[in-house]
């Protein structure tokens, strides 16, 4: 995705003006008419320049989308278990170069706290272990994922720094982690150490209970055998968020696209932690053959994209697709929220994308 969008902008550099800021307006208008549901928030310096919501909260009780209605994050979650992570040093409760084994009992060796939030560690998949063998009528979480962890200790892919390979595994360590170091649960600290100082006052690590009450949650969509849009919680392929329903770290906060605009500008501050210590996040891993991995800590990297450095993270949970874009060197921000997992995110992404290059 990276590539593709920094594709766009060199080919578009030499659109007019007015056609640059006619794009997006024109590209939401079409994914809106091709059944896009999601909101689009374009941002520079903190200031919203673009701002829209189409489509259903719910399509099944045809409520329309809000442009303040809540969305699971999926994946985008990990910058925020990563932030927690940053906490933890700043408090002297942890370094990135701990072994894992000082905190959480695993069966793998070597890998390092800073391995996890690079996706580096090479630890096998989480969730196939826990289809195969959990009972499914229970409800897991990260202390009976980390058991069996232990108990079938699938091998490791790769030894630790050797290459980069994605891995919610590693996420749900580090959520266990913050917990060990500090001995509070990592729900209730997420909220006291970044979501309440923020005021980021819809952002949570909701439970299926918790979601079920908040009015103006999104529900995730998917087509049904008759092309119609139903929540995707009906669907087979999402009962993992159920029987997984307790996991800490690699998902699960929920929230709006105001309130990622104020993370976001809180990144350039150091309301939560120092510029050093953010600089960290932003920082490619070297890998033991001394290549460079591109992700951060919980951040997606391209050093030189037309705005300079960009940062940026995708998340994917049955029925929601969602996206932070951050062109961190002249603080353009890119929001994209789809809650029934439409093909033309990416296309809105350009389009804002493009729109930024010549606002």
């Amino acid at each position: 995705m990276k590539k593709q969008l920094l594709f766009i902008l060199a080919f578009f550099s030499a659109v007019s003006l007015f056609a640059q800021k006619k794009l997006l307006e024109e590209a939401f208008e079409r994914a809106s008419a091709d059944g896009f549901s999601g909101i689009v928030l374009v941002a520079e310096n903190g200031e919203i320049l673009f701002e829209k919501a189409t489509g259903m909260r719910s399509y099944e009780k045809n409520i329309p989308l809000k442009p303040d209605d809540i969305f699971e994050m999926a994946s985008v979650s990990k910058q925020f278990t990563a932030m927690m992570i940053m906490l933890c040093k700043e408090k002297g409760l942890l370094d990135f170069y701990d072994p894992v084994e000082k905190y959480v009992d695993i069966p793998y060796k070597g890998i390092s706290i800073r391995h996890l939030l690079t996706h580096t560690s090479g630890l096998p998949d989480y969730q196939a272990i826990m289809d195969e063998h959990w009972d499914k009528s229970k409800v897991a979480g990260n202390p009976e994922i980390l058991d069996y962890l232990r108990s079938y200790a699938p091998p490791k892919l790769f030894e630790p720094g050797e290459r980069y390979q994605y891995s919610n595994t590693g996420y749900v360590i580090l959520g266990s982690i913050v917990e060990k170091a500090t001995g509070k649960d990592f729900v209730e600290l997420s909220k006291e150490w970044i979501f309440e100082p923020l005021g980021m006052k819809s952002t949570s690590i909701r439970s299926l209970e918790e979601k079920a009450k908040v009015p103006n949650f999104a529900a995730g969509h998917l087509k049904d055998e008759s092309g119609n849009y139903i929540n995707a919680n009906r669907f087979h392929s999402s009962d993992y968020t159920v029987w997984l329903g307790n996991r800490k770290g690699p998902g699960r906060v929920s929230s709006t696209a105001q309130d990622l605009l104020i993370w976001d500008q809180a990144l350039y501050t150091e309301k939560l932690v120092s510029q050093k210590t953010l600089e960290e996040a932003f920082k490619p891993f070297r890998l033991n053959d001394g290549t460079r991995s591109y992700y951060g800590f919980g951040w997606d990297i391209e050093p030189k994209s037309p705005f300079g450095k960009m940062v940026m993270h995708t998340g994917d949970n049955p029925g929601y697709k969602t996206m932070i874009v951050r062109f961190i060197e002249e603080n353009k921000t890119i929001i994209v929220l789809n809650n029934n997992y439409h093909p033309d995110q990416m296309k809105l992404v350009e389009a804002a994308t493009l729109a930024l290059y010549k606002w």
